[in-house]
């Protein structure tokens, strides 16, 4: 069971549970006198957190692109904090929520590839605060069960990892036609645009009666592939009046101009159901003390550096969007280069809403970045474990970035090195050049200093092919670890995917 560094004088160390029994009562009083004054369980802020599938920072009206039209997020940015540099440390679908969720990163917290189950043991951000006395509520795309995507029914219970409210299924990437589940096994149809169908949802939690501040997650799978959308937000693109990347290459499985137009076109349709939700906001007035923060899992290439999908060390897989608005607090029209990455999330959130954060997070709490007090970190630690053919990753890698400078590196060589200043659409691998030496040289140590700091080592990589395929969910076995996958495959040769 994972542990948390929580010691009384003699040293002992409480398990999550423990934990979460001993300290609610304190947590709730931290809550209740901060800043020196006793405040009403409904004058803490509420959370919001919108987290659409795939989707890169670069895909935003307010982050340059000409061609996206996202007119009600770039008016929350307006209204809020637009951090420029928010990262995925795992650019890929389930280590990346977990790394939301618990503040660790994977090599900490387990979930090291898509579709094994986040250990029951771990403490999420949603029972810290479901213990300080939040509602919580999940609503889309969970992906952290494990084990056979459909028809995607998580039980109430542990395995929710501390949501109350339930609105979701497992993982499935039919954008129409979908469903979910609440506290029965039995789906529930919506036929509408998944976006709309989960803002419904959402909008009906908003709008009830809470004596509680809520701290609410919506996970929307597009603009996920298959891209693509409801017809009028299809006839919005053309495929051929769209501006390329200089770093985009013609003949990339998902990365032409018509994926990129639907893809385009999922963001539209999804930027107008966040104008929806913070309608309800203001109409329930809960706008001032709602902290709303809107980001994603991971990027998508695109044909950016002429590939796809995600797992890539470039900026189009692990940079993400980035929107904070806490108009109690935060400044309005202001924007930030701060690192923030996915471990920071629930740390960030918690010091924001005065709840103690658990030192068994790895992440920093950058909530001085977001009240504009402070710069945030000098750098950021990324981490892949094995290859995925099926998504052009020959082996794990590890990366670490600076403002300057984007460094990845697989276990037996140096893989990429740029730039960032000189080179802002990573054209010029420096990795293995002369004029680079020393840099690579300082970005290794850097690198070096991240895993040892963060208990990472080569030796929790794998090198046969465990995702491809569908190997850990296509079978009635749920996996914890790759180890145990390995294990049972090895134990049972006529079950294995050739």
């Amino acid at each position: 069971m994972n542990q948390i560094q929580r010691a009384e004088p003699s040293g002992r160390q409480y398990s999550r549970r423990e934990f979460l029994k001993r300290t609610a009562g304190a947590i709730a009083a931290v809550s209740l006198y901060a800043c020196g004054s006793m405040r009403r369980d409904t004058d803490r802020p509420n959370i919001l957190y919108l987290f659409p599938d795939q989707w890169r920072a670069q895909a935003l009206g307010c982050m340059g692109n000409p061609d996206v039209q996202t007119p009600h997020l770039d008016q929350v940015a307006s209204e809020g904090l637009l951090l420029r540099n928010t990262l995925a440390n795992t650019p890929v679908c389930c280590p990346a929520r977990a790394n939301m969720m618990t503040g660790q990163y994977a090599s900490t917290n387990g979930m090291v590839a898509n579709d094994l189950r986040l250990r029951e043991s771990e403490l999420t951000v949603a029972e810290v605060l479901q213990s300080a006395g939040y509602e919580t509520g999940f609503i889309g795309k969970w992906h952290l069960d494990g084990g056979r995507r459909l028809p995607g029914f998580i039980p109430p219970g542990p395995r929710r990892q501390g949501f109350e409210f339930w609105a979701a299924n497992q993982c499935s990437h039919r954008h129409f036609h979908n469903h979910y589940f609440r506290d029965t096994d039995q789906p529930i149809q919506f036929d509408t645009f998944e976006p709309e169908g989960w803002t419904d949802v959402a909008i009906d939690f908003l709008q009830k009666p809470h004596d509680r501040p809520f701290f609410l997650t919506i996970a929307m799978g597009p603009p996920h592939n298959p891209y693509g959308a409801p017809e009028k937000y299809m006839q919005m693109y053309d495929p051929a009046k769209l501006t390329m990347r200089p770093n985009w290459a013609a003949g990339a499985r998902l990365g032409s101009r018509e994926d990129i137009a639907a893809y385009y076109a999922a963001i539209t349709a999804i930027d107008d159901q966040v104008g929806r939700l913070m309608q309800t906001l203001d109409e329930q007035n809960l706008a001032d003390n709602t902290i709303v923060l809107i980001s994603s899992d991971h990027g998508s290439m695109l044909g950016s550096q002429g590939t796809y999908l995600k797992r890539k060390p470039w900026e189009e897989s692990i940079r993400v969007p980035g929107i904070v608005r806490y108009p109690a607090k935060v400044q309005a029209g202001n924007t930030s280069d701060a690192l923030f990455s996915h471990v920071d999330f629930a740390p960030t959130l918690l010091s924001l809403c005065g709840v103690p954060v658990p030192t068994g997070m790895q992440g920093q709490d950058l909530s001085g970045v977001i009240l504009g007090t402070d710069d945030g970190p000098d750098s950021a630690f990324f981490q892949i474990f094995g290859p995925y053919h099926g998504g052009d990753i020959r082996a794990g890698w590890r990366g670490v970035r600076t403002h300057r400078y984007m460094y990845a590196r697989y276990q037996d060589r140096p893989w990429v090195l740029y730039d960032l200043d000189a080179d802002p659409y990573e054209q010029n691998n420096l990795a293995g050049t002369a004029e680079a030496a020393d840099i690579q040289q300082t970005m290794e140590t850097l690198l070096t200093e991240w895993m040892q700091k963060t208990g990472d080592s080569w030796a929790k990589d794998w090198t046969v092919p465990v995702e491809d395929k569908g190997r850990l969910y296509t079978h009635r076995k749920t996996f914890y670890s790759v180890q145990e996958y390995l294990e049972w495959a090895k134990a049972n040769p006529d079950s294995t995917v050739s």
